[in-house]
């Protein structure tokens, strides 16, 4: 990008720094306290634990609000939310990077606000020679209604995708019916996270949608709640936005290997 991309670097903030942009949302509002709430049918909201304290989560608070980040070509770097996961989040000309590593090293590796952001020096710098990069996904947002009537399913517990959110999010839960299933997990920044499973029966009548639209109901009314899905599954995207989701940005989170977090 020429003499704009070394402008954009030098605007890299210190490490753990909270973006200005977020001091009317930092720290985020605490969970309304009669989280979990109210069962609604034959499953009320599950215990997801604390709700978002983290800058990235702050963002997402921010942005169901109506304010996103500046679009100033920033790089902000923050701590991670998640012991063993970082990530890259870009939202329009701004990006933040949750990781322990230092700004001098992501500049090193090409990052920026712009299609730096997600640059393969980046993603490898973060990962380390032995780490694992998982999609790059749209993110999606919404509120939750603390409306549901989708019950828990501990059966589904071995299920591919049960454990792959396990493996990337913390206090996993499942919920489903006769559809499909769907986890609910604390996920990108600390923020309530859906994905989606439907049953091979069930699939190109809605239930997609119709799934997504009633797991908003295992979130607390009027906090925030994210899915990523991946740009080239459009199925998956037409169906967030049909259950009323709506994009703020991109992200690809990152496992760091062994090497890497042995550096730290």
């Amino acid at each position: 990008m020429g003499s704009g991309y070394i402008a954009d670097t030098e605007r890299v903030s210190e490490i753990h720094r909270i973006p200005a942009f977020l001091d009317p949302y930092y720290p985020p509002r605490p969970p309304d306290p009669s989280y979990p709430p109210r069962p609604s049918g034959p499953s009320g909201p599950p215990a997801l634990g604390p709700g978002p304290t983290h800058p990235v989560g702050a963002a997402l608070v921010a942005a169901l609000a109506g304010r996103f980040p500046p679009d100033d070509g920033a790089v902000d770097v923050v701590a991670p939310w998640h012991p063993a996961v970082e990530a890259v989040v870009s939202f329009t000309a701004h990006t933040m990077v949750a990781t322990t590593l230092p700004r001098e090293q992501l500049v090193a590796a090409g990052a920026d606000a712009y299609a730096g952001a997600f640059a393969p020096g980046v993603i490898s710098t973060l990962a380390g020679p032995d780490g694992v990069a998982d999609n790059l996904d749209v993110v999606l947002l919404a509120s939750g209604t603390g409306r549901t009537g989708l019950p828990e399913q501990r059966s589904r517990a071995a299920h591919p995708r049960v454990r792959h959110a396990r493996d990337w999010r913390q206090h996993v839960h499942v919920h489903g019916d006769g559809r499909g299933f769907v986890t609910v997990s604390r996920g990108l920044g600390g923020v309530a996270e859906l994905s989606v499973e439907v049953a091979p029966e069930q699939r190109d009548r809605g239930a997609g949608r119709d799934l997504l639209a009633d797991a908003r109901g295992l979130v607390a009314e009027g906090e925030p709640v994210v899915v990523l899905v991946a740009p080239g599954n459009a199925r998956s995207v037409r169906a967030a936005l049909a259950a009323g989701f709506v994009p703020v940005g991109a992200v690809q989170l990152v496992r760091p290997g062994p090497a890497r977090r042995s550096r730290r």
